[in-house]
């Protein structure tokens, strides 16, 4: 179910296509078929509707887009791109790890696996040439790739295809020419992009928003338990995230109907407004 942690995304994301007069398109990002909740998704639309936060054209759904995904894997095979990888998590484990938290792959199959005999994933061959780009809200980026994150995993042992490949299609296929999203993917951004070059695919803008985390400093997501959004108070809900993004929405707006505090949104949102950092306790934008 959608909880704050989304809303926020959703939110800010929204407002800068409005304020730029483009499209917001909405995409449900169910590629990890495992975790698909039934009827999550539904109920993640019915709410977006109900908070007044209306999409342009068709939803797309990953699930439905396997076939694009398998035609550009096969594209950075034949090209020498990508390999397969017989190597387990618990194999990596002890590996120095990535600004995400993930092991640093050391390219242990890059000549060939080392156990033919077990399910193999798919990794993109990187290099180690910086890869830098000018994000709107968080400023320079550079990330390493080689020696920062290492040959990442593109489909999964199971077959099941990576985040990182699915997203860069989606973006290009959609036509996508504005990024809006947490800053928990900050670090996948330079991933994405070199992707992108590899597949001769346009890069985006990116603005990453700060996320909001938990007492513990766990992100706000369906892992760490976040509570779906209350559909009987979504008005409260809406002025905690732009509170959350730093636009300041009066007081008095806050018992208002979803709409009202969407018109009031639309008409005052700035980006430049929003925290430049990348994350945020909840209590931060306790609703008055």
């Amino acid at each position: 179910m959608l909880h704050l942690g989304s809303l926020i995304a959703a939110l800010g994301s929204f407002l800068e296509a409005r304020r730029c007069g483009g499209e917001w398109l909405l995409r449900i990002e169910d590629v990890d078929s495992p975790r698909t909740v039934p009827g999550a998704a539904d109920a993640i639309l019915r709410t977006l509707e109900q908070c007044g936060l209306h999409w342009d054209g068709p939803v797309c759904y990953q699930s439905q887009r396997t076939e694009r995904y398998q035609a550009a894997l096969e594209w950075l095979l034949r090209a020498g791109r990508a390999y397969p990888c017989t190597c387990t998590r618990r194999q990596l484990a002890s590996n120095p790890r990535a600004r995400d938290g993930s092991p640093i792959y050391p390219g242990t199959c890059r000549c060939g696996v080392r156990q033919p005999d077990r399910p193999c994933a798919i990794r993109l061959r990187v290099n180690d040439a910086p890869i830098l780009f000018q994000d709107a809200l968080q400023g320079s980026y550079q990330q390493r790739l080689e020696s920062e994150v290492g040959d990442f995993i593109i489909r999964r042992a199971d077959g099941l295809f990576a985040y990182q490949l699915a997203v860069v299609v989606d973006d290009a296929d959609q036509g996508i020419s504005q990024v809006v999203r947490g800053s928990d993917l900050l670090d996948s951004t330079p991933r994405q992009i070199y992707l992108q070059r590899l597949l001769k695919l346009p890069t985006p803008d990116y603005a990453h928003l700060p996320v909001a985390v938990n007492s513990g400093g766990d992100k706000l997501s369906k892992q760490t338990g976040a509570p779906p959004l209350d559909e009987r108070n979504l008005g409260s809900a809406l002025w905690a995230a732009l509170d959350f993004l730093g636009q300041q929405p009066p007081s008095d707006l806050v018992r208002e109907p979803p709409t009202i505090i969407l018109d009031w949104a639309l008409a005052h949102w700035r980006l430049d407004r929003v925290p430049a950092i990348r994350s945020c306790h909840r209590a931060f934008f306790a609703c008055p």
